[in-house]
């Protein structure tokens, strides 16, 4: 790429996740948005709120006054829905805008999304992302993590989203749809659990999903606690220590059955004589490689296979926009049609 087109153009890598978006660009802006679009429920949301539509943290803080969307709920973008639709376009075009800092100028984008939406919604997508810049391509999240590693082969990428866990074999090339699968139990399905688990032990507390959630991310493990689990909870309004050990430990694990056996499958993909190599190159990303003890857990279950090495990113809420990022700087954007889905 020139240096006039390198000053001129504003190139983003986003990644386009199920719960949160995370925007990159060329010129050092770096944002996380929670993939949440909400609409005022009538004309005091309106005055209340000032504006007709919020996002990310803002419509979860006044959600009471707000119908909420996802548009990527279970990884994909709802095709017969309108509302899903314009819940994604005007997601991307606020992030986008947002990464804009004020400047007008030409946008060239690379959106990673989660290995379910680049197979089944890639038309879909690439028509919303023409419509807020003239150029874009989209491609899996998980190659995405792999390109920003540099590893582009023998390798398996685990992306733990909040609506799907991706499990992609990474081969040299941009991976087709026989190179990845797609688990529908990512942490949104740890948090159904969690909720269930936590009502039918303690039927007396008041719960949420925001609330599991927030627990989840600061404490989820799998494997033999290091300590008591116990969380701040209300019992008709009055706040009370409850253990839920035992319950985040069964809701964490109940996803590596699915991670193993999928691991496995992609992995006899490979020429026999990869093999090897491909088992020691596991590597857990997404939200859920935050799951304390995931990684150990992935390879112990593996281990009558070889040796094993999974690893966990060192930045899962950035490593699939660093990727996206990274290809739309190494690749100039005339030639991106070649490689993905490109308009």
């Amino acid at each position: 790429m020139s240096d006039d087109q390198e000053t001129t153009q504003l190139l983003l890598g986003i990644d386009f996740g199920t719960s949160r978006t995370a925007v990159m660009s060329n010129r050092g802006y770096k944002k996380i948005t929670r993939s949440i679009v909400g609409y005022p429920k009538d004309i005091i949301g309106i005055k209340f709120l000032g504006k007709s539509q919020v996002f990310g943290d803002e419509a979860l803080k006044n959600r009471s006054a707000l119908t909420l969307y996802h548009p990527l709920e279970d990884g994909v973008v709802r095709e017969a829905s309108e509302k899903d639709y314009n819940a994604a376009l005007e997601l991307l075009k606020h992030v986008i805008n947002e990464a804009r800092q004020g400047e007008e100028m030409e946008v060239a984008g690379i959106i990673g999304v989660p290995s379910r939406a680049s197979i089944m919604n890639k038309e879909l997508l690439l028509k919303i992302a023409r419509e807020v810049m003239p150029v874009a391509m989209v491609v899996s999240e998980p190659f995405m993590v792999a390109y920003h590693l540099n590893k582009l082969n023998n390798c398996i990428i685990v992306d733990i989203g909040a609506g799907t866990v991706d499990i992609c074999g990474v081969k040299g090339s941009i991976p087709g749809s026989k190179d990845q699968i797609t688990i529908i139990k990512g942490g949104d399905y740890i948090d159904e659990r969690l909720e269930s688990t936590i009502q039918q032990k303690y039927y007396d507390v008041q719960i949420t999903r925001n609330l599991v959630r927030t627990i989840k991310e600061q404490h989820a493990f799998v494997g033999p606690p290091e300590q008591p689990l116990n969380v701040t909870l209300r019992s008709d309004g009055r706040p009370g220590e409850y253990d839920i050990t035992t319950e985040m430990r069964a809701v964490c694990e109940s996803i590596v059955p699915d991670i193993v056996e999928n691991v496995l499958t992609i992995m006899k993909g490979y020429d026999p004589e990869d093999q090897t190599e491909v088992l020691q190159n596991i590597i857990l990303a997404g939200g859920g490689s935050n799951i304390k003890g995931l990684d150990k857990m992935v390879a112990d279950r593996l281990s009558e296979y070889g040796e094993i090495g999974v690893t966990c990113v060192s930045d899962p809420d950035y490593s699939g926009c660093a990727g996206a990022l990274k290809l739309a700087q190494d690749l100039p954007p005339q030639h991106w049609d070649k490689i993905g889905f490109a308009g």
